[in-house]
């Protein structure tokens, strides 16, 4: 999956941008509190992007 579709799908289910870490983007739940890091890959497989809706509580892609 594209980076870019992956951080527009987390902002449709309600996360928000939190900040730049060193190689990746921080964002957040803050319906449930939780936090996930996104890395700056133009690709990311699709087992971490079910990790990272996991974290974040939100349904798959």
């Amino acid at each position: 999956m594209k980076r870019r579709d992956l951080i527009k799908h987390l902002e449709v289910n309600g996360c928000e941008f939190l900040r730049e870490g060193g190689n990746h983007t921080i964002y957040v739940n803050r319906m449930v509190q939780k936090v996930s890091a996104i890395p700056r890959h133009r690709e990311i497989n699709e087992f971490l992007v079910r990790k990272i809706c996991r974290d974040l509580e939100i349904p798959q892609p």
